[in-house]
Formats: C-alpha cells, sequence, structure tokens
C-alpha cells in the first residue's frame, strides 16, 4: 500500500478499530437516517450485499463520516492520496471477517474459492466516497484545493474514447535481460528501478509493455449548469478522469455530481524542451460519480454492471439506465395512478402557475410520457416520441411553457432558434486542443436523445438549421459525413417548440402555413399542432387578471384549487421517469378496431357534398394517434391502450386538426394544408381561374391582352368571384412557368 506521514497510522488505528468494536461509535454501527426500519448497523449488510451481487465499489456517505469523526473527516479532504487506499484495505480486512461470519459466503468462498489463481482474494472492494460537506463550483476551484478531495456539479458535454492507464509496470534489463519484480504505481508515479540487481548496469531498464497491467481510463468534459453560471459569464469547462466501472457509465448532457482528487500538472512550453509554462493544467481523477436527479440513487452505476454481466442488456435498454425503485416510491407511484381524476391532477400540475390551456397542457403531456418504443422484425425502430408545435400570438405564455417543461424533463435541452445552427442542433467536427485530431462533438438534439429538446422562436430559425430537423424528427438519426468522419447518431428525442405567426399577430383569415411560413414538410412531421391564440373576452380577459395579480400577490386572493390536488415538480419527474421505464402499455383488440374506425371516419370525412377529394388525415396522423393513446394509457399505470384512452386521443388530434389544417376559404379539415402548403380548395379555385383566363385571352384579337385589361374582364364575367390581383399574378405565373403562358411586360399570350 503507499506509505506516507501524519494522518495514515491514525487512520489505520481508527479503522481496525471500527471492525472490531460493535458499540455505538462505531461506523458500522451507524443509523444513517436513510431507511427508518433498518435493523442493526449498515455498513455490514451493504458489503454482504455488495459481494453476493458480483460488484467491486461500496459507496461510504461522507457526511455519516463527519458525524462520526470530524478530524478523519478533513483528513480525507487534506490528504485524499494517503486515506483512501487504507480504506480500501480496511474495507477489504472487514469484509473476509463478514465473509467468515455468514454460512452462505463462508462456505462459497472458503478454500480453493477464497482466491484466484495469482493467490488474490476473490473479491476486491474499493470504497468511493460521495456526499460531501460542500459541493464547489468549477470557477470556484482555487490552488489551495489541488490535492485535495473535491465535489463539482455540472453536465457532461464531452466523453473520449477508452485510454489505458498503467497500473503495474514490469521492466526487463537490455543488459543481461534480467526482470526484477513488477512495480506498482503509487499516488500517480511508477518508480523505474535505477539499477539491475544481477549485472549493475545504471539506468538500463526498458519497459515492457505486453507484460504490464492496463486498466480503463476515459476523459469526461463537464460544463457548469445554466442556473449556476453568474450573470454576464460563459460557462466554465472542466476536464475530468473517470476509471474502471466508472468509464461508459455517464454519456453526454447528463447532469452529474462528480466527487474526486482536484490535480495540477505542469505542462512544457514545446515538447522538445524541458521548460515548463507557469500556468498549470488542472483535472479531476473522478472517485464516485452521481446522477444530479432526484429519482437517480447513487447506484445507478452498479445496476448497468449486474446486468451486463446477467447478459440481460436488451437493445431498448443499451442507452437507458434503468433506475431501481424502492417499495415507498412504488407504493406512491400506484397511489397517483389509481385515483379516479389522475388526468385532471396531471393537468393541473403541469405548469399551474399558467392559466387554462388545459388541451395544450394534454397535449405536452403526452409528450413527456411519450408512446411505447417498439422495433419490428427487420431491425427497424419505430418512433415513439411525440413532436409538439405551439403557435401563437406573442403573450401567450408559449415560453413560460417551455421552460416548465424544460425543468420537468429528466433529460433536457433548452434552445432558441435565432441562436442556433444547423451544426449546433445536430453535430460538428472540431480539433481536440490537446491531441490535435479530428473529434465529433454533439449538438442539442443528440445531447437531448432520450429527452425533450425545447426550440424557442421556432420561425427565426434559419433555413439550413431547420432542415436539419428533417432527419432528427422521423428517423431519430443524426447522419454525418464530414473531415472523414462517417457515422449515424442516435437522436430518440421529442421536439417542442413554439413559433409567432409572420405579422406578429395571427391572421385567421389565413392557414397555418401562411402564417408560419415554415416548409410544409417540417409542419407535417408535428404530431400535434396548437394555436394559441389571444381573442379580446371581457369574462375570461377579468379571470386572467385576477390569477395574474395572485401571482404576484400571495398573500392576497389565494386560489381555489388545493395543494393535495397538484403533484409537486419532483415527484411529477419521477412519476413520469418510473411511467417511461416500467410502463409499457400494449394495444387491446377493441382499442385496435377504435384506431381503425377513426382513421377511416376521418378520410370519409374528406368527401364533401359536392364530391371533392379533400385529405383529412394520412397515415402519419394514424401513427400519432397510436402513440398519443399509448401515452394516455402510461399516464394511469396502465398495461393496456383502452378505448377510452383512444377516443381522447382522437379528441387531441380533432383539436390540433381543427385549430391548424383547416381551410380559412371553406372552413373543412385540410391536410393538403400541413402536407404540401396549399390547400384543396385553393387548388381547386386556381384552376377554375386558368380556365377563365384561357377562355378569356382565346377570344381576345391575336390572342393577346395586357394584365389590367384581362383582370377588367373577369371581374366583369365572375363579378363577386373575381380574383384579387394577388391571386391572379399567382395563377399567371404557375401558367407561365409550366410554359403555358408567354408574359412580355405587361402584356399575356398564350403558348
Amino acid at each position: 500500500p503507499p506509505g506516507g506521514a501524519g494522518p495514515p497510522p491514525a487512520v489505520r488505528t481508527y479503522m481496525s478499530g471500527q471492525q472490531q468494536q460493535g458499540d455505538t461509535n462505531s461506523l458500522d454501527s451507524m443509523d444513517l437516517g436513510v431507511e427508518a426500519d433498518l435493523e442493526g448497523p449498515k455498513y455490514p449488510s451493504l458489503i454482504l450485499d455488495t459481494i453476493r451481487r458480483g460488484e467491486s465499489s461500496i459507496d461510504l456517505d461522507c457526511l455519516d463520516l463527519h458525524s462520526y469523526d470530524e478530524e478523519l473527516y478533513s483528513q480525507l479532504i487534506s490528504y485524499p492520496q494517503e486515506i483512501v487506499p487504507l480504506f480500501d484495505i480496511v474495507m477489504n480486512e472487514v469484509a473476509a471477517g463478514l465473509v467468515q461470519q455468514d454460512e452462505g459466503m463462508r462456505q462459497q468462498y472458503s478454500g480453493a474459492n477464497a482466491t484466484d489463481e495469482a493467490g488474490n482474494l476473490a473479491f476486491r472492494l474499493q470504497v468511493r466516497t460521495f456526499n460531501l460537506r460542500e459541493v464547489k463550483t468549477m470557477r470556484g476551484l482555487d490552488p489551495t484545493d489541488v490535492d485535495h478531495l473535491v465535489s463539482v456539479k455540472g453536465m457532461v458535454t464531452h466523453v473520449s474514447s477508452i485510454l489505458p492507464d498503467l497500473k503495474q509496470a514490469c521492466f526487463k534489463c537490455s543488459v543481461c535481460g534480467h526482470t526484477p519484480e513488477p512495480v506498482y504505481i503509487d499516488r500517480g508515479n511508477i518508480q523505474e528501478p535505477q539499477k539491475c540487481q544481477v549485472c549493475n548496469s545504471l539506468n538500463s531498464m526498458i519497459l515492457l509493455h505486453n507484460r504490464c497491467l492496463f486498466s480503463n481510463k476515459q476523459q469526461v468534459k463537464m460544463q457548469e449548469t445554466p442556473d449556476t453560471v453568474p450573470e454576464g459569464e460563459t460557462p466554465s469547462t472542466m476536464a475530468t478522469y473517470v476509471f474502471d466501472d466508472h468509464v461508459d457509465a455517464i454519456k453526454p448532457g447528463d447532469r452529474v455530481t462528480v466527487t474526486g482528487i482536484f490535480r495540477a500538472l505542469p505542462v512544457r512550453i514545446a515538447s522538445r524542451q524541458r521548460n515548463l509554462r507557469s500556468v498549470f493544467k488542472t483535472y479531476i481523477d473522478v472517485i464516485h460519480v452521481e446522477k444530479d436527479d432526484p429519482n437517480d440513487t447513487a447506484s445507478f452505476l452498479q445496476s448497468k454492471i449486474s446486468r451486463e454481466a446477467a447478459g440481460t442488456v436488451s437493445e431498448a435498454d443499451e442507452d437507458d439506465t434503468v433506475v431501481k425503485y424502492t417499495e415507498q416510491e412504488e407504493q406512491a407511484f400506484k397511489e397517483i395512478a389509481q385515483s379516479p381524476d389522475i388526468y385532471a391532477r396531471l393537468v393541473k400540475s403541469l405548469a399551474p402557475s399558467i392559466w387554462e390551456l388545459d388541451d395544450v397542457k394534454r397535449g405536452i403531456l403526452c409528450q413527456l410520457f411519450s408512446g411505447t418504443r417498439k422495433g419490428l422484425q427487420t431491425g427497424e425502430r419505430l418512433r415513439s416520441e411525440v413532436n409538439v408545435l405551439l403557435c401563437g400570438d406573442p403573450g401567450t405564455s408559449k415560453s413560460q411553457l417551455m421552460s416548465y417543461v424544460h425543468k420537468l424533463s429528466p433529460r433536457g435541452i433548452y434552445t432558441s432558434g435565432r441562436g442556433s445552427s444547423s451544426v449546433g442542433l445536430t453535430a460538428y467536427v472540431a480539433r481536440d486542443p490537446e491531441t490535435r485530431e479530428l473529434v465529433l462533438e454533439s449538438g442539442a438534439l443528440v445531447l437531448s436523445d432520450l429527452g425533450v429538446c425545447c426550440i424557442d422562436e421556432f420561425d427565426k430559425m434559419s433555413d439550413d438549421a431547420r432542415n436539419a430537423l428533417h432527419e432528427a424528427m422521423e428517423q431519430q438519426t443524426v447522419s454525418l459525413a464530414k473531415a472523414g468522419i462517417i457515422c449515424t447518431l442516435n437522436a430518440r428525442t421529442s421536439v417542442l417548440a413554439s413559433a409567432n405567426p409572420a405579422g406578429s399577430r395571427y391572421n385567421p383569415g389565413q392557414s397555418v402555413v401562411e402564417n408560419l411560413r415554415l416548409p410544409s414538410t417540417l409542419l407535417s412531421r408535428f404530431d400535434l399542432i396548437f394555436l394559441i391564440l389571444d381573442k379580446p373576452d371581457l369574462a375570461s380577459d377579468r379571470q386572467l387578471a385576477r390569477h395574474l395579480v395572485s401571482l404576484h400577490n400571495p398573500a392576497g386572493e389565494q386560489d381555489t384549487r388545493t395543494n393535495d390536488d397538484i403533484i409537486s415538480l419532483d415527484m411529477l419527474r419521477s412519476y413520469i421517469l418510473y411511467a417511461q421505464q416500467m410502463c409499457k402499455p400494449k394495444i387491446s383488440d377493441d382499442a385496435a378496431e377504435a384506431l381503425v374506425n377513426y382513421y377511416v371516419e376521418m378520410r370519409r370525412m374528406g368527401t364533401s357534398a359536392a364530391g371533392s377529394k379533400v385529405i383529412t388525415s394520412t397515415p402519419r396522423q394514424l401513427e400519432s394517434l397510436v402513440r398519443l393513446s399509448e401515452a394516455l394509457a402510461k399516464m394511469k399505470l396502465s398495461k393496456t391502450v383502452e378505448v377510452a384512452d383512444v377516443d381522447e386521443a382522437a379528441r387531441l388530434v380533432k383539436v390540433a386538426l381543427q385549430q391548424s389544417a383547416t381551410d380559412p376559404r371553406t372552413g373543412t379539415i385540410d391536410m393538403d394544408l400541413i402536407q404540401t402548403g396549399v390547400s384543396s380548395s385553393l387548388r381547386q379555385m386556381r384552376y377554375k381561374l386558368e380556365q377563365d383566363i384561357r377562355g378569356v385571352l382565346s377570344k381576345a384579337s391575336g390572342r393577346t391582352m395586357s394584365s389590367s385589361v384581362l383582370l377588367q374582364d373577369l371581374k366583369e364575367t365572375l363579378q363577386s368571384q373575381a380574383p384579387s390581383v394577388n391571386e391572379l399574378w399567382e395563377v399567371l405565373q404557375q401558367m407561365s412557368d409550366s410554359g403555358r403562358l408567354n408574359i412580355r411586360g405587361d402584356q399575356l399570350a398564350l403558348a
């Protein structure tokens, strides 16, 4: 073990006394207060459970260590390189004693089973300290923290490939070929033998790479979370290194709290010079990683390892970290799901400070719960995420809804349309400052994988950034071919976008495509398009004003809703995560028949009394209906999708269609507005107007006429159905593009 002066002897005495004593002062006999019905000390049972599961690390809560011995806690913070290895040694001694006391495990680890081929113990435990009293910010680390144990919170932005980390070095004399005993790493250093013990040659040792022992190592770059960045500052970044079982346990986009040793490394001015820079490079050697999520315990890592060891990692679980829930948590979730008004409670609990907009909140709830992820036999995956677009007048709390969803989603990114580029949304190639190699950096859509990507000011995005969303919103992937890097990244994210109309206020006389001026190919990828209009109404305006004033004056008029009906933010986040992971509803036969009937009914609505065919529903709307029905079943933690879920999903789709796909000229639902940007009635009107134009021009002398005379003749012929100047020129331009009309200045002639 690594030696040192000062605290280690006291720590060794303390730890060995902790093992032998059974009094209330022992750390083993402390009640952590986590479980009220805990019988006896926690750490002996925790050690045995860890050995039974075949895991190699055990978490040590530093708050309990501080409550037992403040001096030992301060020594751990100041001298972690000496204290933590001693913790490992004594922890294994304690584990060996506990195994001998347990009858079942004594037989398993007795005799030849107690050691491996090298003579080491069959189990080897590592102590991972976490939960320090002080969590520092990245910009708060200073030179006094070097070689100290620190805890830092941030968001993972980049994870490197796996690097080999030398643990045991094997040397060989280049003169006589003698191989001395292997040298172990001591506090980050390898002591190379200066002299050969056989031939007494100086500095003749060479390193045998194939006989050395290496462990896994990975560089993880972290960035400050937006809520901790001071006003007017850019987020700070910090390089960290994770080892062994922490490798590949976290991914970009995770919010984590890391506990490790803060180190400073001198950097050479040039690779061939010994001169060092005055500014050192700093990084953190990570001991413990904890996801910054109230639903996620410190054992998220062990669950991944145990599933890999058992070979039970399915395709759906490869990217999903399964959280283990206690019986009390599951009981609390089931109580919420069994309440008769669970749907109404969830609507009230989503952004309770925003007045009404109940249908919009229902659609966003379906987006948060999402559908069931399914795969076909051919290997293709069906999209389960729901995309929602909020369109409406300014000041209708669209951005407030999005910010609340961003806080509620366990994994999400918030971005603005004007501040987003195409590579910032998908991925971009950058040059690593250390290795100078080209590496791939993830964008917002990839970072929010399995979460929600909130895009504000959707209408102000550039065309290039908008085009990057097409593949991610339907195929759920991002494909790249840049600088020799060809890959496909997962982007299984739900997109929640908000947009303002082109003329600042929504014009009811125009369609959604004309108001938003967004490409129809992108609009068709949204499952729900909600219009939030600011219509003046005396009664609703008075209620809204009272609600807003009550938010600024909590002591005044109180909300009539009781707090019991509103689920807290943390509980709602936990409930959503539990439903996503544990609930996989299947469509019942009755629900499947209801889905088919609804789709056929919507298609039948397209045949009007005049016999004209209007597309009112497409297969994309049917898939949206399936996803919404599954999400509604997840809200109740139901194992099957019932007919009631399909009816509510159909109502939501109808509400969205009546708002967004209604042709203002005829008042009927027309999906051509969303699919192509041109409604069926407008297409028929243009065709009829072209026939009238051809009839007027064919009767003119020389089949030539000016546009002003043509418009005057059409007004006399059609009277009330006469087109406007803009409508006339749209049809004339369309005829000219197709080669059926020649336009020379103001003169028109049939081709």
